[in-house]
């Protein structure tokens, strides 16, 4: 049996090699479509050899699905800790949520790949992983929808609201208007287009009191 510190080295290994290979799959498949990217071309991409990708996900299928899973489950753990700093410095729920905002952009310039992908995906009703896309997607949307419900509760936003919807919108927003920026307006700052969707988010939002 491993001692603790050889399992926690070898679980850190692995665990650097699986983000080799989400990076290598996301990258290709944004560029050339899920079915014309191959098993041997993530593993060139990645530098491991292509018995490494089926060591660690079953097939190419399976590695897109945990891909979607790992960048949206770090997507929704950027806008949450959004949501939380801004609470810890004492700013309102509109805050909370231009924080998000920000954070989303963040991610998006971080992961452009990963996103315009994501996006892609959305649209598409006959992948096998689509009950898993739904499932992730509404990870970051229950994470907006949290900050409204918070927000109507403390009389921050007006009882009307439609929480479900409006959380979708936002998420929706951030995503069009970023995919926007970086493929056709991409000579403008973060700072600029957080100041565009931030001034759309205190119109509608905030004015809902």
């Amino acid at each position: 049996m491993e001692s603790s510190s050889a399992a926690s080295g070898g679980s850190t290994r692995r665990e650097a090699t699986r983000q080799k290979l989400y990076e290598a799959a996301v990258t290709l498949i944004a560029e050339q479509g899920f079915s014309a990217t191959t098993v041997d071309e993530i593993a060139e991409r990645a530098g491991v050899a292509k018995g490494t990708v089926y060591y660690n996900f079953a097939s190419k299928s399976v590695l897109f699905e945990e891909l979607l899973r790992h960048g949206v489950g770090l997507l929704a753990a950027s806008l949450r800790e959004a949501a939380d700093r801004t609470a810890r410095e004492g700013g309102g729920k509109v805050d909370a949520l231009d924080a998000m905002i920000r954070a989303g952009l963040v991610f998006i310039d971080r992961y452009p790949a990963f996103t315009q992908l994501y996006v892609a995906e959305l649209w598409r009703t006959n992948r096998a992983w689509q009950s898993t896309l739904m499932v992730v997607r509404q990870q970051v949307v229950a994470v907006v929808e949290d900050v409204l419900r918070d927000g109507v509760a403390g009389g921050e936003f007006s009882e009307e609201i439609d929480i479900p919807l409006t959380a979708s919108a936002l998420v929706g927003m951030v995503l069009v208007a970023a995919l926007d920026w970086k493929s056709f307006q991409a000579e403008r700052s973060l700072d600029d287009v957080h100041a565009a969707l931030s001034r759309l988010l205190q119109g509608r939002v905030s004015g809902c009191r």
